[in-house]
C-alpha cells in the first residue's frame, strides 16, 4: 500500500461524515470527497511533507462544500422527488426520533454556520482550527456558532401544549 493510500484510508470516513453534514446529501458528499481526493493526489508531494495533511484536505473539501454550494442547491432542487406524506412522531423518548429532529434542524441552517458547528462539533476543532479551515476570522466562527446554536435550540425547542381557556 502507498503513502497516499494509506492517507486515504486514515482520512475518508471523517472526510465523508464532514462532507454529509455540510452538503447534506450521501452522492454530493462521495462527490466532494472524490474531487478533495483528487486534489490531494495532485499535490501529494507538498502535501505528505505537511506537518497535518489531514487537516489540509479537510480544508479542501469544505471549500469545495461552500464554494459550489448554490449550483448544487440548484441541481438538488431540480431532482427533488415530490413532497412525502410524514408519518406522526413516535415516541418522545426515543434517541432515534431526537437524532432526526438534531440532523433535520442542522439541515435547514445556511451553509456557513452548518460547517462551523460541524467542524467545531462534529470534527471537535477548535475555534482557530475552524477559522483557518475556512479561511475567516475567530471572531466570524464564534458569531456562526453562536447563530448557529441558537436557531437548533429554537428548532428543537419544544412545541408548548395549548392550554384551553375556561368557558364562562
Amino acid at each position: 500500500m502507498t503513502e497516499f493510500d494509506q492517507f486515504v484510508a486514515q482520512q475518508v470516513d471523517g472526510l465523508l461524515r464532514t462532507a454529509y453534514l455540510i452538503a447534506w446529501d450521501e452522492r454530493e458528499a462521495e462527490d466532494l470527497v472524490q474531487e478533495c481526493l483528487f486534489k490531494v493526489a495532485s499535490r501529494w508531494p507538498r502535501v505528505r511533507s505537511m506537518d497535518q495533511p489531514g487537516a489540509y484536505a479537510r480544508r479542501i473539501l469544505v471549500n469545495l462544500a461552500i464554494d459550489g454550494a448554490a449550483r448544487r442547491a440548484r441541481r438538488r432542487i431540480e431532482l427533488r422527488p415530490p413532497d412525502r406524506v410524514t408519518e406522526p412522531a413516535g415516541d418522545p423518548l426515543d434517541p432515534l426520533a431526537d437524532r432526526t429532529d438534531l440532523l433535520d434542524a442542522l439541515a435547514g441552517l445556511p451553509r456557513q454556520q452548518r460547517a462551523v458547528l460541524v467542524l467545531r462539533y462534529f470534527n471537535d476543532l477548535t475555534e482557530v482550527q475552524t477559522a483557518a479551515v475556512l479561511g475567516c476570522s475567530q471572531g466570524t466562527i464564534k458569531s456562526s456558532a453562536s447563530r448557529g446554536l441558537a436557531r437548533l435550540r429554537e428548532a428543537l425547542a419544544p412545541v408548548p401544549l395549548q392550554t384551553r381557556s375556561p368557558e364562562t
